[in-house]
């Protein structure tokens, strides 16, 4: 399989899960700013969207999206117990997990990484991120991840938008169950490979 990423991006969700499970992986870097793959391609033509990660299977065929991306990996190697199995509450609650971390928080990134956004926008995206960080503040207390004590597809997204917070200086000092979390993933020796490949430590 061949993952195409940008460094710290939210592709570094799926690099994660792909190092999580030992399974073997080619890393294509996409510059975002001019569209193109190390190599020289134009990365529209690989992904029409434009944006990272896309995953490209063995057949050749591409799949798009982050959390589709993390839980078709999962589901490659179920005896890794990064996912639970289909149709059972629990898979549900790591979707839950999955849809909330990219609609509510995810996104409410992204006016902080556009130079054009205004500083009214900036400042409700921010006062959105800190809202939810309460929530998962209160979600993760007496747990180690999300859904419990073992982790999960849903724990490399979070740790991924939260690592963010260092580029756009939120200080995770209010949400000390949130920095203790976000700690203990990076800790993970897959965790570790993954930000060394991408040149992050």
């Amino acid at each position: 399989m061949k993952l195409y990423y940008a460094t710290g991006a939210c592709s570094l969700s799926p690099h994660i899960v792909l190092s999580e499970l030992g399974l073997p992986y080619e890393l294509v870097k996409v510059d975002l700013a001019t569209h193109l793959t190390a190599d020289g391609r134009d990365y529209y033509g690989i992904n029409p969207k434009g944006y990272v990660p896309a995953l490209q299977l063995d057949d050749g065929q591409l799949l798009t999206e982050g959390p589709a991306i993390i839980q078709y990996l999962a589901d490659q190697k179920p005896s890794a117990g990064l996912l639970p199995p289909a149709g059972t509450l629990a898979r549900a609650r790591v979707q839950e997990w999955l849809t909330f971390i990219g609609t509510e928080i995810h996104k409410n990134f992204s006016p902080l990484f556009n130079p054009a956004a205004s500083a009214d926008w900036k400042a409700a995206a921010k006062a959105n991120i800190e809202r939810r960080f309460s929530f998962i503040e209160k979600a993760l207390s007496g747990r180690d991840y999300l859904t419990g004590a073992n982790f999960c597809v849903a724990d490399a997204y979070l740790f991924t938008v939260v690592n963010w917070t260092k580029v756009v200086k939120i200080d995770l000092a209010p949400w000390p169950t949130l920095a203790a979390f976000h700690q203990r993933v990076m800790a993970r020796p897959a965790v570790q490979v993954a930000l060394r490949e991408e040149g992050l430590i």
